[in-house]
């Protein structure tokens, strides 16, 4: 039933407002925000069904003339993106539940978290079904409103500083839309993607390669491609876990829809494709060359974010059935892992008291149950076989020898390079934070004097500086990862020393049920991915021919008149 289309908009919204209205009674908010999510994924998953056997579901709003009226579309990729947003949101939503974050210690009130995250749901939803580029912009607007909320919860200067930059970049790329907008609708009088798939064929080349530049520019910044990119590393890592979970798992994926959709209906026939493999190129290696210097984890992760956006891109550059349906593939997958990843840094960062490398150590074994659930979507992401993240890759590189272009094969070796390299930042991780005792940690922690520089003939002399580099007992470290894990402390210091406990054989904070559950329940669906693939990956191979094809979605917008 084309019925069900406004419903993932609509129940959001609604429940903000009853959130809202119901703030003296936190727990009642609370189930409602959790109801109301529910809800989305069963509409969502009927949705899927419904445009997998019965073609795209439309349903136009407010009886508008159709050149001015809001049309929803839910087509196979649409569908796809709001069940699996859903779910995800779903899953950070009941985390952020059990770990607290709407109570005082977090420093916002419980009236605000639960509206807000509901407005960035709407928000993301709205972007999925949109049949217009103002509708788009609206969708855009509501979840960077929330997500402006959100990045700054608690008010430190920490959060606010990379708010502040997070703000700045979103209203650049809003009014970059907005004069886009402009321009489309002064060439061709409407802002309808479908009737603009036809129009924009009309149009003189140089106008409308002016129009795909803009709204290129416009989404690459908000799927943080490089060079538009530079702006991610610094903001996500400063929110609470949950928060950066949701922003790294969707709000670039957004963008990345848009790109895709707007390059397979609006310029199926597009002159900057190599503009787009060459962005493609500079986001793999950039962001992964980031990752491998970081000595935090969440902003080692940020970097690989950006750096998985690459394979994304490179997929739609292609511009090709098997490039479309492996990016259909790979986003599925990229947003499952991105936020499970998260959530479970979060579990992290609540036992050991911060997430920089030089504090921490012995996880496996005082926790191995998080060190699974690290270690099982971390090998995923590096792209390890069988996981879903290796046939994801192999989807995109066999589009690119398809192609048979030098850049693609460029690309392919890229990717190539990026996927080892994320094996070895994760593997760095997963040694230094996870494998190493507590007592290597302590003793490297305690190497550090508080100038920074390393105390002489500290633990039985084998603490010594050569060329810039402090060597320790269990490894060896630069200056600038010290003075990094020094700033860090000051911002993240545990409130009992983690590695004094751990060595006199006492816990540290345990990890609440209620936390573990929704990240096991989403490191469990990304190994689920792999075992799905097949139908998973055919799923996304219709949506390609689809999105190629592009009649089945002019016709269910415009019908037998495609004008």
């Amino acid at each position: 039933m084309s019925a069900l289309v406004p419903l993932p908009v609509l129940l959001p919204i609604l429940g903000a407002g009853a959130s809202l209205a119901l703030s003296s009674y936190p727990r009642v908010q609370r189930w409602l925000s959790l109801l109301v999510l529910v809800a989305v994924v069963a509409v969502a998953a009927v949705l899927l069904v419904q445009a997998d056997q019965e073609g795209p579901q439309t349903v136009w709003i407010g009886g508008w003339p159709e050149t001015l009226g809001i049309v929803l579309v839910a087509d196979r990729l649409a569908a796809l993106m709001l069940l699996v947003s859903a779910v995800v949101t779903l899953a950070v939503l009941a985390y952020s539940v059990a770990q607290g974050m709407t109570e005082d210690e977090e420093g916002a009130p419980i009236s605000v978290y639960h509206p807000t995250f509901l407005v960035l749901v709407a928000g993301v939803a709205n972007a999925f079904l949109a049949g217009d580029l103002f509708n788009l912009f609206v969708s855009f607007e509501m979840l960077l409103f929330a997500s402006y909320v959100l990045l700054t919860l608690g008010g430190t200067a920490t959060r606010l500083r990379a708010g502040t930059i997070y703000v700045l970049v979103n209203l650049l790329s809003s009014t970059l839309f907005l004069i886009s907008l402009a321009v489309v609708y002064a060439a061709t009088g409407t802002l309808t993607l479908a009737h603009l798939a036809v129009r924009l064929e009309e149009l003189p080349d140089h106008v409308s390669l002016l129009v795909q530049l803009l709204l290129l520019t416009t989404f690459g910044i908000k799927a943080a491609v490089f060079p538009l990119s530079f702006w991610l590393p610094d903001s996500y890592p400063t929110a609470p876990a949950p928060v950066t979970a949701v922003f790294a798992g969707l709000l670039t994926k957004v963008g990345v829809y848009a790109i895709l959709r707007v390059q397979t209906l609006l310029f199926p026939g597009s002159p900057l494709t190599d503009l787009l493999l060459w962005a493609a190129l500079l986001t793999l290696l950039v962001g992964i060359l980031g990752a491998v210097a970081q000595s935090d984890i969440k902003r080692m992760l940020s970097f690989t974010l950006v750096s998985h956006i690459g394979y994304l891109v490179m997929g739609i550059a292609l511009a090709s059935r098997l490039g479309t349906a492996g990016t259909t593939f790979y986003v599925v997958h990229h947003i499952t892992i991105q936020t499970a990843l998260f959530l479970v840094l979060g579990l992290v960062e609540r036992r050991a008291g911060s997430t920089a490398l030089m504090r921490i150590g012995g996880l496996a074994r005082i926790a191995p149950l998080l060190a699974v659930l690290f270690f099982v979507p971390a090998m995923n992401l590096a792209g390890i076989p069988p996981f879903s993240g290796f046939i994801g890759k192999v989807g995109l590189f066999q589009a690119a020898q398809a192609d048979d272009g030098w850049l693609a094969w460029t690309l392919v070796g890229a990717g190539a390079l990026t996927s080892l390299l994320t094996l070895y930042a994760v593997a760095k991780t997963w040694a230094v934070a996870f494998w190493r005792t507590p007592r290597e940690a302590h003793e490297a922690l305690a190497a550090i004097g508080g100038d920074g520089e390393p105390i002489p003939g500290h633990d039985t002399g084998l603490v010594h500086e050569h060329r810039g580099h402090v060597h320790t007992p269990s490894g060896v470290v630069s200056k600038q990862d010290i003075e990094e894990a020094r700033r860090l402390g000051d911002d993240d210091t545990p409130d009992r020393d983690f590695h004094t406990l751990i060595e006199a054989g006492e816990d540290t904070k345990d990890s609440p049920l209620g936390m573990l559950l929704p990240a096991g329940l989403l490191v469990a669906l990304s190994v689920v991915l792999t075992l799905v693939a097949g139908p998973l990956y055919a799923y996304g191979d219709r949506a390609a021919v689809d999105l190629h094809d592009r009649r089945p979605y002019l016709t269910s917008v415009l019908g037998e008149d495609l004008r």
